[in-house]
C-alpha cells in the first residue's frame, strides 16, 4: 500500500460541497473502519514472510477475512478487546473442523469445551424455555458463539446446531483463557506519557510515514506497525518507549509485540484522538 493523497483525518478543511463534472462513482469509508482496514492490513504485511497464520488468511481467503475479521466483528465482542497480534495468535490455533447440517455443535446444559468462531455456513441457536425448544438466533459466518461457558465456567446456556453443511474453526478452554484474557498492556494518558518523556522515555509512533510526517508528537520515532519485527534489534532494550498511533488499535497491537519481547513499553490509551490531536479538520 503507497501513501495515500491524504493521510488519515489530515486535509486542512472540511470540504463543505463539491460538484460532480462527470459521472463518477464515491467510495466512502468512515475514519474507524479505516483504521481498522490499516491496523490488520500492516499486521498481515508485517507477518506476510514469515508466512504466519493470519497473512495466509488475507492473501488466500477473502471469504473468511470478510467473516471472521469483518469490521462488525472487529469493533464489538470478543475481538475487539484484543490487539491484532493478540487475535493473530489466536488465529494460528484455531482447529479448523467439518459439519454437517443438523450437526448439534454445542447442547445446553452440557460443559464447555470450545470457542467457536463460523468460517462458511449458518447455524441456529435455540433455548429450552418452559419445557419448549425456543429458537433465538441464527448465526452466519464469522459469528462467534460458546464464549460464555469458558469464561464463567458454567455450563453451555443455549443450544446451537447446524442449519447447513458448513466449516468451523474452534478453539480449546485452555488456549481461550490464554489468548482472550484481558492482555496485559500498561496504558498511560497522555499528561502522564508526557512527564515519561521528560523523564527520558520516548514517544514511538507506530503510524505509516505518511501519517508520522504530518503530526507526530515532538520528539517521535517512527515504526509502522508492520515494521515492528524488524526493529528489535535497532531500538534500544533499556529505554521506555510510549507507543502511539491513531486510534490505540495500531498502538495496541505493536504494544504487544514489543513486550513480548521484554522491551519496557507503554501504550497511549486512546491514541491521538484521545489526547485531543488527532482530528483536525475532521
Amino acid at each position: 500500500m503507497g501513501d495515500g493523497r491524504y493521510p488519515l483525518n489530515r486535509r486542512a478543511a472540511k470540504v463543505a460541497r463539491s460538484r460532480a463534472i462527470s459521472d463518477v462513482e464515491l467510495l466512502i469509508v468512515e475514519d474507524e473502519a479505516l483504521d481498522i482496514l490499516v491496523t490488520f492490513d500492516q499486521v498481515a504485511a508485517g507477518d506476510a514472510a514469515s508466512g504466519s497464520a493470519m497473512a495466509e488468511a488475507v492473501r488466500s481467503g477473502a471469504g473468511l477475512v470478510s467473516g471472521i475479521f469483518s469490521l462488525a466483528n472487529l469493533r464489538h465482542g470478543v475481538f475487539a478487546l484484543l490487539p491484532a497480534a493478540r487475535i493473530e495468535e489466536m488465529f494460528a490455533r484455531f482447529e479448523r473442523v467439518s459439519a454437517k447440517r443438523g450437526d448439534v455443535v454445542i447442547r445446553e446444559g452440557e460443559d464447555g469445551d470450545f470457542y467457536y468462531v463460523i468460517e462458511t455456513g449458518r447455524c441456529l441457536v435455540e433455548r429450552m424455555v418452559g419445557g419448549v425448544s425456543v429458537a433465538l438466533a441464527e448465526l452466519k459466518s464469522g459469528d462467534a458463539f460458546g464464549e460464555e461457558a469458558l469464561a464463567s465456567d458454567a455450563r453451555r446456556n443455549a443450544t446451537v446446531s447446524m442449519i447447513t453443511d458448513g466449516r468451523l474453526l474452534r478453539l480449546g478452554t485452555q488456549d481461550f483463557r490464554d489468548i482472550l484474557g484481558e492482555p496485559l498492556l500498561r496504558r498511560v494518558g497522555y499528561e502522564e506519557g508526557m512527564q515519561r518523556v521528560q523523564r527520558g522515555a520516548a514517544w514511538l509512533d507506530v503510524r505509516y510515514p505518511s501519517e508520522y510526517r504530518c503530526d507526530r508528537l515532538p520528539g517521535a520515532l517512527n515504526v509502522p506497525l508492520n515494521e515492528v519485527r524488524n526493529s528489535f534489534s535497532a531500538l534500544d532494550a533499556a529505554r521506555e518507549y510510549i507507543v502511539y498511533c491513531q486510534s490505540g488499535r495500531r498502538s495496541s497491537a505493536a504494544t504487544f509485540l514489543f513486550a513480548q519481547r521484554g522491551f519496557k513499553v507503554s501504550l497511549l490509551e486512546g491514541g491521538l484522538w484521545a489526547a485531543g490531536r488527532g482530528r483536525q479538520g475532521s
